[in-house]
C-alpha cells in the first residue's frame, strides 16, 4: 500500500476509460445527466446530477421506522419501493428535464438491511429487517460459542455479528410462516435494498425481473467470499440459507438491466450500484489507496481504500469491497462502522421531544459552552467498531440538575465525534501511519460545531466538499461512468470541490482529557445485557 496518501485523489487505474457495458449513450445522443436513487435508513432521495456533479432536481421522503420490540428495527419494503417509484417521477418533474436527457440510473442503499420476498407474487414474506436490528443476537452467540467470532472473517472479511444480512435471512426463514418450506422449493428470493429495488424496477409485463446485487452490497451480507466475489458454501451452510434465494453478484459499475416499472423512464439503463458508504467514497473521488472519508448519517462510517489488497484488521475494523468496475479487479477497503450517529439526534427529537426540527440543533449546541458534565454513549444496538460489544446499551452519565436540554443536545453531537475518533485511530493502527486529513459528508456534516469539534479531537484537518450529497453523487458517478457520461475516473475527480476546511484548535492536553472522560462513560455502558435484562419481545423487566 501507498502509505503516503491518505486523502482522496486519483488512483493508478483512473485513466482507464469507462467500461463499454451499455449502448445507451449512443441511443440517447447527448444525454449528460444521471439520476441516482439514495435509499437510506430513514428516508429515500432521488437526485438528478449534471456532468459537473451539481444537483438539477431532487425529491425526498421519510419512511416508517417499525419498532416492535426493544432491539428490533424494521421497514416496510413495499413502502420503500412505492416511495422510490414516486420520487423518481417527482425528481424528473422538478428538474424540468426530459427523460431522453437522462443517460442512466444509479442506486445506492442502506446496506445489510434484509428483504425476503416471494418471486411469484412480488410480496415480502416479512418486513425488512434493518441493519441496526439486534434480534438475532441469540443465534450469533450460539455460533460464536461453537465456532468463534472470526469463523468467517478470512472468507467474508467480517466477524460474526447481528449487523450483517446472513443472520437476518435465517431469522426470517425460521420465523415467517411457511418461509423455510417456500425457500427450499425455490419460491423465495433474498436481497438487500438495492436488489429489491432493481427487481421491482425491471419487473413488468413480458419482462423478466433482474435479481442481482453489486460486489459492495454482497460483501456486507456475510455470505460472500470477498476474494472470489461468489457466494460462500461455508457461510451458506453455517446460516442455513438456500443458494437459490441469492442474487447474481455483478460489478458495481456495470449493467443491471433497464427500467420497466416507471413509465416516464422506461428503458433507462440501471448502470451502477454501490452500498451507501462505498457510494460516498466514490462520490468523494476516493479512488486511491489510502483515501479516507467519514460519513455522518444515521450511523457514522469511515472507509479507507486499500486498493487491490484485502487487508484484515487487527483493531476491530471490517474488510469490505470498495467498488468493482466491470472488467477490472475489485478494490477493497477497511471500514469502521458506528451504529448510532444522526439517529441519536432523531431519538432526541422523536422520542424525547427536545426539539421539533433538526435545524434547531446547531442553535441549541452553541447556546451552551459545554455539556455541563453530561456524556451520552448511544449504544442502542450495542457498540460496533472497534469495540464490538453487543451487550452494551445506551447511557447518559454525569447528570446533575444543572443539565438542560441544550447540554444533552450538545452531548449528542460530541458523542458522534468521539465515536468517529475511535474508528479513525483504529484505521491508523492498521495502516501503520497516521492520517493527515479526512474528507467528510452526510447530513450531520453541515454542523459547523460538529466538524470543528471533530477536527479538534482528531488533531488534523477535516475537509467538507461543496456537494454533501456524496452518497447519491457516487451512485450517479458509477452509473454515468458505466455509460460514458464521464470518460475516466480522473474526470470524476476533477469535479470534487472543497467547501470548507476545519483545522484543529484544541490543545493536546484538553483533547486527551476529553477522550479519558469519554472512555470512562463507555465503560459504564458495557455488559448491561445479561440474564436479568430480557432482550427481544419482553424488553427490560
Amino acid at each position: 500500500m501507498n502509505s503516503s496518501c491518505c486523502t482522496a485523489c486519483p488512483s493508478p487505474h483512473s485513466m482507464s476509460p469507462a467500461p463499454a457495458t451499455l449502448e445507451h449513450m449512443t441511443e440517447q445522443g447527448s444525454a449528460r445527466h444521471v439520476m441516482a436513487i439514495d435509499q437510506g435508513t430513514t428516508s429515500t432521495r432521488v437526485i438528478i446530477f449534471d456532468h459537473e456533479g451539481r444537483i438539477q432536481g431532487a425529491a425526498q421522503r421519510e419512511h416508517r421506522q417499525i419498532f416492535q420490540h426493544p432491539g428490533w428495527v424494521g421497514h416496510s419494503a413495499t413502502e420503500i419501493w412505492r416511495t422510490t417509484r414516486d420520487l423518481m417521477r417527482e425528481a424528473l418533474a422538478v428538474s424540468h428535464l426530459k427523460a431522453h436527457e437522462i443517460a442512466a440510473l444509479g442506486i445506492t442503499n442502506q446496506r445489510e438491511t434484509t428483504v425476503v420476498w416471494d418471486k411469484r407474487t412480488g410480496q415480502p414474506v416479512y418486513e425488512a429487517i434493518v441493519w441496526q436490528d439486534t434480534r438475532t443476537q441469540g443465534l450469533i452467540d450460539e455460533l460464536t460459542e461453537a465456532h468463534g467470532a472470526d469463523f468467517l472473517r478470512s472468507v467474508t472479511g467480517l466477524p460474526l455479528a447481528t449487523y450483517f444480512s446472513a443472520s437476518k435471512v435465517r431469522w426470517i426463514l425460521d420465523n415467517a410462516p411457511g418461509a423455510r418450506e417456500k425457500a427450499e422449493r425455490g419460491h423465495l428470493l433474498f436481497g438487500t435494498i438495492d436488489t429489491w429495488l432493481v427487481w421491482n424496477l425491471t419487473r413488468g409485463e413480458g419482462a423478466e425481473p433482474v435479481h442481482a446485487t453489486d460486489a459492495t452490497n454482497a460483501s456486507r451480507t456475510q455470505l460472500c467470499d470477498i476474494r472470489d466475489l461468489a457466494w460462500s458454501e461455508k457461510a451458506l451452510d453455517l446460516f442455513g440459507v438456500p443458494e437459490s434465494m441469492l442474487p447474481e453478484i455483478r460489478p458495481s459499475v456495470g449493467d443491471f438491466g433497464r427500467v420497466v416499472a416507471v413509465d416516464e423512464l422506461e428503458g433507462l439503463p440501471i448502470a451502477g450500484i454501490l452500498g451507501d458508504q462505498q457510494a460516498a467514497t466514490f462520490g468523494q473521488a476516493g479512488f486511491a489507496e489510502g483515501a479516507a472519508k467519514n460519513t455522518y448519517g444515521t450511523g457514522c462510517f469511515l472507509i479507507v481504500n486499500t486498493g487491490e489488497e484485502v487487508v484484515h484488521s487487527d483493531n476491530g475494523l471490517l474488510t469490505t469491497v470498495a467498488y468493482q468496475i466491470a472488467g477490472e479487479k475489485p478494490r477493497y477497503a477497511l471500514e469502521g462502522s458506528v451504529a448510532v450517529a444522526g439517529s441519536l439526534q432523531h431519538w432526541l427529537r422523536d422520542n424525547l421531544g427536545l426539539f421539533r426540527d433538526s435545524e434547531e440543533i446547531e442553535g441549541l449546541v452553541t447556546s451552551v459552552p459545554d455539556t455541563g458534565g453530561a456524556v451520552i454513549v448511544p449504544a442502542f444496538s450495542g457498540l460496533f467498531a472497534p469495540r464490538w460489544q453487543p451487550d452494551a446499551r445506551g447511557v447518559i452519565v454525569g447528570l446533575t440538575r444543572f443539565v438542560t436540554k441544550a447540554h444533552l443536545v450538545r452531548a449528542a453531537s460530541e458523542a458522534i465525534a468521539f465515536q468517529s475518533v475511535e474508528v479513525i485511530e483504529a484505521a491508523a493502527a492498521d495502516l501503520g501511519h497516521e492520517l493527515t486529513e479526512i474528507r467528510v459528508d452526510g447530513g450531520a456534516s453541515v454542523s459547523e460545531f460538529l466538524m470543528q469539534f471533530q477536527a479538534d479531537l482528531l488533531g488534523f484537518d477535516v475537509v467538507r466538499p461543496e456537494v454533501l450529497e456524496t452518497t447519491a453523487l457516487g451512485a450517479a458517478y458509477a452509473a454515468g461512468f458505466s455509460v460514458g457520461v464521464w470518460g475516466t475516473l480522473d474526470e470524476i475527480a476533477e469535479n470534487w470541490r472543497e467547501e470548507k476546511r476545519f483545522t484543529p484548535a484544541m490543545s493536546g492536553d484538553d483533547r486527551d482529557r476529553r477522550m479519558r472522560i469519554w472512555n470512562r462513560a463507555v465503560e459504564r455502558s458495557l455488559a448491561w445485557v445479561d440474564d436479568d435484562v430480557i432482550t427481544g419481545a419482553g424488553g427490560a423487566s
